[in-house]
């Protein structure tokens, strides 16, 4: 690397970590100061977080990956999270979790179910729940940033112990990584983690900007349209992905066949089964859920994640598209026969089209702004995580008279806990993609369930969370292992093929595990106190089937009105993903210089706001804490 880049990214982490420390000062004061900034950070600084959290360089390698290779239907991948779920919240479930006023999602859930034996342990489940998931995604940063980094920096940094153990260098950058960034999120709470994360979205669309500005001035319109088939630009796909490279590019059929989405139509089924279920459920108990706690009244709850969606794609597919033009043009004829570096790892296509194609300054620019991305995520969650340790598990049934000075010293102590536990995990991921397909479909399969009815089902109680959020836990666990496993087992045995089947195709079979303890846990163990059900069902105002606990309000003379909104909110929804689907493609079909397609989403973009201020926004102004 040139002295000037090695220069811009030192600036970069110290700048960063000065404005962490400065603020830290404001994260004293308690719990609540901690983990929600005392609820007075504006929306839109809390909207800018958010965003650059969901920005995270793990994520960004594996789509730069995808894009290449699968073209622009490949954003119907990001479905697997399901992405959309963040208009889901957008709609309507920002409000119904912000009313709560509580700290933690697993507080949250004492509201739903009470504060006896079932509710404690539906609340135990969740706080469990929220550490696996940060422990997950802390290892898929790990695996993500330590591929990134031992691409691009000229030394080698393995270290051997002993023999058997030795620490390779991506190891060792990503350990580096993680000092920096574990610092300023353990010592400033959420104001440092919002303050980094605004000054780190700024460098992101820098970045974005100057990689998609750059693929403009290294080729022509006529050089792009000669480089990319006419079906490498088209949204609609078949059952079946049939490949559309030809030519000297041949081979990269052979590519697709190999990375596990040969059916796609299956694929995107799957993913759209999961997603609405998963939607419904709401945020996991993590930084989403946790900047909607942060907000300082209902109505900015739903602006904050209604800016999300906003900010977030525009800039970062302009990265992406921008480096996959580029590595289309360097890099695929010679993955196409057979001499790139690459192999079959698309995950390393980013960092070595930033290593070997970007010129001095700009790799300086996009390595911080690639930095920024994974310092944001990961401190989202280092931040998020333990809040379920000390508020939910410490204090609730450890502790629960000491000083707050004590409490804010135990986050500090859970935080290097949970990334310890992190690295340690990330020892054992094999790729950013295989860790993504755990996270977004056993893990999160395990939560679908159980948070799905928790909303919609009067009947549904504690038992029935707890033991559907345990059965969940317990496959994904088992899962992961199998993964890991699945060379070791015996060739045609049961284990060996379940242990082979992609981790999207057994989304189902978690998910029935997961309804069998959901309604064996409810069925066998009485309701929920009817108090309980009245005081969320009249704070919260879902839709669903709760129409006996509005009898038995009625019968006290307490009249609630019936939310009526489930058509209206599964409109904006369907709108809200096209919306936000606008904003993934118009970039990318710019950036590959398809004016037509991308003018044609510009419009979609323009109608569907129009759309969403008249169906939403509107409606968001009359909220009332």
């Amino acid at each position: 690397m040139a002295t000037l880049d090695v220069l811009i990214i030192f600036l970069y982490i110290i700048i960063t970590l000065v404005v962490g420390i400065i603020v830290s000062k404001r994260a004293s004061k308690g719990l609540d100061s901690y983990f929600l900034g005392g609820k007075q950070i504006k929306w839109y600084y809390l909207g800018l977080s958010n965003g650059s959290g969901m920005y995270d360089v793990s994520g960004t390698a594996w789509m730069v990956g995808i894009l290449f290779l699968y073209g622009v239907k490949s954003f119907m991948f990001m479905w697997m999270w399901p992405i959309w779920n963040q208009i889901f919240v957008m709609m309507f479930l920002a409000v119904w979790i912000r009313r709560s006023k509580v700290m933690t999602g697993s507080e949250w859930i004492l509201t739903r179910f009470g504060d006896d034996r079932s509710g404690r342990a539906s609340h135990l489940i969740v706080a469990i729940f929220a550490v696996v998931a940060a422990v997950g995604f802390i290892a898929y940063f790990f695996e993500g940033v330590g591929k990134f980094m031992s691409v691009i920096l000229p030394w080698d940094l393995s270290f051997a112990f002993t023999q058997e153990l030795i620490l390779s260098s991506e190891n060792t950058y990503a350990l580096i990584i993680i000092f920096f960034t574990t610092l300023y999120t353990v010592k400033g709470g959420m104001f440092s983690v919002v303050a980094t994360e605004v000054l780190q979205y700024g460098i992101m669309v820098l970045a974005g900007i100057l990689i998609a500005g750059y693929s403009f001035m290294m080729l022509t319109d006529a050089q792009v349209e000669a480089l990319i088939p006419d079906k490498w630009k088209n949204v609609l796909f078949g059952w079946q992905l049939d490949g559309f490279w030809e030519g000297d590019m041949t081979a990269l059929n052979e590519l697709i066949d190999t990375q596990g989405y040969k059916m796609f139509g299956a694929f995107i089924g799957m993913t759209l089964f999961k997603g609405f279920f998963a939607s419904v459920a709401g945020p996991t108990p993590s930084y989403d859920l946790q900047r909607i706690l942060s907000t300082r009244s209902v109505k900015e709850a739903a602006y904050m994640s209604g800016f999300t969606n906003l900010i977030l794609f525009i800039p970062r597919y302009l990265l992406i598209a921008g480096i996959v033009v580029l590595a289309l043009f360097y890099i695929a004829p010679e993955l196409a026969a057979g001499d790139s570096v690459t192999g079959n790892d698309l995950e390393i296509l980013l960092p070595q089209v930033v290593n070997e194609y970007v010129p001095v300054g700009l790799k300086g620019l996009l390595l911080a702004g690639l930095l920024a991305a994974f310092m944001s995520t990961f401190s989202a969650f280092v931040n998020s995580g333990p809040a379920y340790i000390v508020n939910d598990i410490y204090k609730k049934y450890l502790k629960p008279e000491a000083s707050q000075k004590h409490y804010v010293r135990a986050s500090h102590l859970a935080s290097f806990l949970v990334v310890i536990l992190g690295v340690v995990m990330g020892f054992y991921a094999d790729s950013i993609n295989g860790i993504t397909l755990w996270i977004t479909s056993a893990l999160f399969g395990g939560y679908v369930a159980a948070n799905f009815l928790k909303w919609v089902w009067w009947r549904f109680n504690g038992w029935g969370y707890f033991w559907g959020m345990l059965a969940g836990l317990i496959i994904a666990t088992l899962q992961f292992f199998g993964d890991y496993y699945k060379d070791e087992f015996p060739s045609g045995s049961l284990l060996f093929e379940l242990a082979h089947i992609p981790a999207i195709y057994l989304f189902p079979l978690t998910f029935f595990f997961s309804l069998i303890g959901c309604f064996l846990g409810t069925f066998l163990t009485p309701p929920t106190k009817p108090s309980t059900l009245e005081g969320f069902y009249e704070n919260v105002r879902p839709w669903g089937w709760w129409k006996p606990v509005r009898k038995k309000m009625l019968t006290r003379g307490k009249i609630v009105e019936k939310n009526g909104d489930f058509t209206k909110d599964m409109i904006n929804c369907g709108t809200g993903i096209i919306w936000q689907s606008s904003m993934i493609l118009l970039p990318i079909f710019v950036v590959v210089r398809d004016y037509s397609k991308a003018g044609i989403w510009l419009l979609v973009f323009a109608v569907t706001s129009v759309v969403l201020k008249f169906t939403w926004l509107d409606k968001v102004k009359k909220y009332k804490d």
